[in-house]
């Protein structure tokens, strides 16, 4: 058995809509964007991660990228499966091997896709080099991930902004008391951003300026008390068709994204609703916990603060806490209560 034990990698996968991460021997071995470019033609994988993102857009007609997972599950099974494999062979780029390994993975999922998207999830883990699959919600690897104690009798709520979809998530005793899960994310924003910008400026703008725009300066309040700098944006002139440049407010982005943070508000506000009342006690004194990329959002703890009269607190690397935590429950594999087969 230990011998077997030497060919088999423990790793946990953050396979998420905007970006994968993984961890290998306590550390982020891969962060990179989930997509991939592939030749129309033949079918065949010329890039993944951040070498298919610089292609993103820029592509002639004999080259497609695709983004395999849509709204935090797989839509490109293939695709997924590829680029799983991919990302996998990063770890080992500076090393040789003679034999393949086989591999032990923890995958967060979504705490609200269905029982077609976890088996999709699998079978993509499984033809990448996956032995022995587990899955987990991301809500509760976040909240591992940012030191929260799930297995106390005690309730917190945390709130995982990714680039798919939101999961908010009561978490008390090893699971899940109350969820929502909403397609209201990261990749909503961009598309806000882009639709904002052709109407009010008449110009267009590619996801990627959409993505950094809102990384530099997007604003969940019209004030902010440290607020960013105004950022200049390249695109096309929509009356004349010819490049131009413009110079971004905080206070646009605040409105282009409002209708957005509003359905996070209200999936909050739905939550809190459904929190049994011992557990919402509790929640009166921890507060709320922000995890994911939109937890840097400026102002949006501000913002959810006011909307619920509670603290709000931002995570240490938000954008790493998912991974961190489903790397801790890894080392836990056949001991803790909330890992799915």
């Amino acid at each position: 058995m230990k011998f077997l034990n030497f060919f088999t990698q423990d790793i946990a996968i953050d396979l998420g809509t905007a970006n994968t991460l993984i961890i290998h021997n306590d550390r982020v071995v891969v962060d990179e964007p989930s997509i991939v470019a592939i030749d129309r033609d033949s079918g065949k994988f010329l890039a993944v991660g951040n070498k298919a993102l610089q292609m993103h857009e820029k592509t002639h007609e004999n080259i497609k990228t695709i983004r395999p997972l849509k709204d935090g599950v797989i839509a490109d099974f293939h695709a997924a499966e590829e680029m799983i494999r991919a990302f996998i062979r990063m770890i080992y780029k500076d090393k040789q091997r003679w034999i393949r390994p086989q591999y032990r993975m923890i995958i967060c999922i979504p705490s609200g896709i269905t029982d077609v998207e976890k088996r999709a999830v699998k079978d993509s883990a499984e033809h990448a080099g996956g032995r022995d699959v587990r899955l987990i919600q991301e809500p509760m690897a976040a909240a591992i991930g940012i030191g929260i104690d799930v297995e106390e009798p005690s309730g917190n709520m945390v709130i995982d902004i990714g680039g798919g979809t939101t999961e908010i998530a009561v978490i008390a005793l090893s699971g899940i008391v109350c969820d929502q899960s909403i397609r209201t994310a990261g990749d909503e924003f961009n598309s806000d951003i882009i639709d904002y910008v052709r109407r009010q400026h008449n110009m267009l703008i590619g996801e990627r300026t959409a993505e950094e725009l809102k990384k530099r300066c997007g604003a969940a309040l019209p004030v902010l008390d440290n607020p960013p700098d105004d950022v200049a944006i390249n695109g096309r002139d929509l009356m004349t068709g010819v490049p131009k440049q413009i110079i971004i407010h905080y206070s646009e982005l605040h409105h282009a994204l409002d209708k957005s943070i509003s359905k996070i508000e209200e999936a909050v506000l739905r939550a809190l609703n459904n929190t049994p009342p011992e557990l919402a006690s509790d929640i009166y004194k921890s507060g709320l916990f922000l995890t994911g990329g939109g937890a840097l959002l400026h102002g949006l703890d501000q913002r959810l603060s006011l909307k619920t009269k509670l603290p709000v607190h931002i995570a240490d690397d938000p954008l790493r806490a998912v991974v961190r935590g489903t790397g801790i429950a890894l080392k836990k594999l056949h001991d803790v209560p909330f890992l799915m087969s």
